[in-house]
């Protein structure tokens, strides 16, 4: 997949200020990750640290908050990584998937898609699935 940056605004959880990024689209971090140095300017105040494996295997700590983010003019509240100064900003998946958003990768945009539910009506009462004109679920 080739990568992108996508304009987004970010707001501590209870602020009212928000500021503009770019970050880095990244479906393959989990979470969010911004500048340590924007969410403390912001207000943000760590609320527990988390494990993370980095993409050269190393496996380290970082702190994490709830922050509200705008990536297409909704906001959304969502889980930010505190990154280190200097890294890229990323937008990971959590947040996409909060907002309903998936990656096009050939136009190197955001684009809408709808939410998956699994209906417990169609469960049986030992979870199996049962038969629908469409096939097993």
């Amino acid at each position: 997949m080739g990568t992108f940056s996508h304009h987004l605004s970010v707001a501590s959880a209870t602020g009212n200020r928000f500021e503009e990024i770019d970050a880095l689209v990244d479906s393959s971090a989990t979470y969010t990750t911004l500048p340590g140095s924007l969410l403390t300017r912001l207000g943000v105040v760590a609320e527990e640290t988390r494990p993370f494996v980095l993409a050269d295997g190393r496996r380290v700590e970082y702190p994490i908050a709830q922050v509200r983010v705008r990536p297409d003019g909704r906001t959304r509240y969502t889980v930010a990584v505190f990154g280190e100064e200097g890294a890229q900003p990323l937008l990971g998946a959590v947040t996409l998937e909060e907002f309903g958003l998936a990656v096009d990768p050939v136009s190197k945009r955001l684009v809408p898609v709808p939410g998956l539910l699994v209906m417990r009506a169609y469960l049986g009462s030992r979870g199996e699935g049962r038969r629908l004109d469409s096939g097993l679920l």
